[in-house]
């Protein structure tokens, strides 16, 4: 490929490269977005059950006014006044803390300018009837009492009262839908951008491919070239350099323009979580509500969902651990695909590793996937070893995850982790029931984007070439031993007390 040909490629990457990073970048503006109009609407809900509540806490408190009051002309006893007098400086409290929630609405504004009067009104009948009774003069009470004096009175407050509720239920149903909208806007939102996060990611993954194959023909121009054509020599290694070149540019873009999106789309995601809990919180607390006419008293237990709100509940926060799920995975790749396209990888860190705690936690993150496959993970007795914790998760990760993809159909899965030592070394063994391998590809699972059998489960054949260099990194080796539909077993043998050394640079 000329160098003119190769400048216009790498354009052409970079534009397309950023072209994405431009529309994560407006997935993720429009994510933020949603996600406070989510988080507003949800405020209004809140506000609206708090504003039927206090209506239904003022009706309350005018009940208990009057229950006091016939009770202290029928008995005269002081503790009824006492009643009297504490419903009624509660009520007025009430009706300011009322008049405080809807100063937004000029509608129930309107209603609570009659009922405040009214409620004064009211007040002031039943201490005029109070102070008869206080006065001696308790049939003249009483008879206030029958006569039903200001019942009417009562009676219009009741009204107007039920009037504010179902403008707070129109409100309610206003707001709910609302919100629900912008949940669901949001949560397809991330969805889109997980979508095009993979897309971009396979983009990748095709670019290096296609720079490795340039890199690996280049190398086997030169190797067959004289070595006395001193021009073509410079040519290809000209080739080569370019090559490389375009892998360290691809490699800084995914570190960097597709990882921090991704960490953008888990942040909203963790939000919509947060936002979850209240909202169902609040649905409990209406549907309860609802169900008994008498307002929840300070101190009750709070309801918990039930029902279709309960199914609802939990499938919204299975659908968020999907997706948080999706993302870590894919966070994964890219940083797979980073340790085998980089010229200079991490330094390994050697520490003291419990291997089975390591393992029972990589089963625990695929306990979903093995569920929906019928099948068992079982973990045996396993040593303790010396060397690097990121390396070995790696390595036990992938071999789990392709036990548990090439299961044999219609078979429960049966796979197996074992582990035992020997002349210094930690032997481990990953065993399966699944399709097993042709012996004649037990090599070529291993070479770099290739893949063996009936390609029909998703992959790029990075992973089996990833565990197989970083095993070497430390200081150990691996092998497969299979048939074809009579399972697999990957042995690993580690040094136990693996140190750091020249295996921990790339050669």
């Amino acid at each position: 490929m000329t160098p003119e040909a190769t400048r216009w490629r790498a354009i052409g990457q970079i534009l397309l490269l950023t072209a994405g990073l431009i529309v994560l970048t407006f997935i993720s503006a429009g994510s933020v977005y949603l996600v406070n109009q989510a988080r507003e609407d949800a405020r209004w809900v809140v506000h609206t059950v708090e504003v039927e509540n206090q209506i239904l806490l003022t009706q309350l408190q005018m009940r208990r006014t009057e229950s006091a009051q016939r009770g202290y002309i029928s008995t005269l006893l002081p503790d009824f006044l006492t009643d009297f007098d504490t419903a009624a400086s509660a009520l007025t409290v009430d009706l300011a803390r009322l008049r405080q929630l809807t100063s937004d609405n000029p509608v129930q504004g309107h209603l609570l300018a009659e009922i405040i009067p009214l409620s004064n009104q009211r007040i002031e009948e039943f201490r005029k009837t109070i102070a008869l009774a206080r006065a001696e003069h308790v049939d003249d009470a009483a008879r206030i009492v029958r006569e039903g004096i200001g019942r009417d009175a009562m009676s219009h407050i009741d009204d107007l009262a039920n009037e504010m509720r179902v403008e707070e239920d129109r409100l309610f149903v206003q707001r709910t839908t609302s919100a629900d909208r912008s949940q669901s806007l949001a949560a397809s939102m991330t969805g889109v951008g997980s979508g095009l996060v993979v897309l971009l990611a396979g983009i990748s993954i095709f670019l290096v491919r296609r720079s490795a194959r340039a890199r690996d023909t280049a190398e086997a121009q030169l190797r067959d070239n004289n070595l006395n054509l001193e021009a073509t020599v410079d040519a290809r290694t000209a080739d080569l350099r370019e090559a490389n070149d375009e892998i360290q540019r691809f490699a800084y873009i995914v570190s960097h323009d597709l990882r921090s999106p991704l960490v953008n789309i888990m942040g909203f995601t963790s939000e919509l979580d947060e936002l979850r809990t209240d909202i169902f919180k609040r649905i409990a607390t209406l549907a309860t509500a609802s169900a008994s006419p008498a307002p929840v008293a300070a101190g009750e237990i709070e309801p918990a969902l039930e029902g279709g709100d309960k199914q609802l509940s939990e499938g919204f926060s299975e659908a968020l651990g999907f997706i948080k799920s999706s993302i870590a995975k894919m966070d994964r790749l890219i940083t797979a695909i980073l340790n085998l396209t980089r010229e200079g990888r991490r330094e390994f860190e050697p520490v003291e590793i419990d291997t089975r705690e390591l393992i029972e936690n990589i089963v625990a993150t695929v306990a979903h996937q093995a569920s929906e496959a019928k099948a068992q993970i079982r973990i045996e007795p396993l040593p303790a070893i010396n060397s690097d914790r990121l390396a070995l998760e790696q390595i036990f990760s992938n071999l789990i995850d392709n036990a548990l993809k090439y299961l044999k159909p219609g078979v429960p899965g049966d796979i197996t982790v074992r582990g035992r030592t020997k002349l210094g070394f930690a032997i481990f063994e990953i065993a399966d029931n699944g399709r097993g391998i042709d012996p004649k590809d037990h090599q070529r699972i291993f070479d770099l984007f290739r893949r063996a059998g009936e390609q029909d489960k998703p992959g790029q054949g990075i992973g089996l070439a990833h565990v197989r260099a970083l095993v070497r990194r430390l200081g150990g080796t691996m092998s497969v031993s299979s048939e074809l539909h009579n399972g697999s077993t990957f042995t690993i043998a580690l040094p136990i007390g693996w140190k750091a050394g020249n295996r921990n640079r790339d050669p």
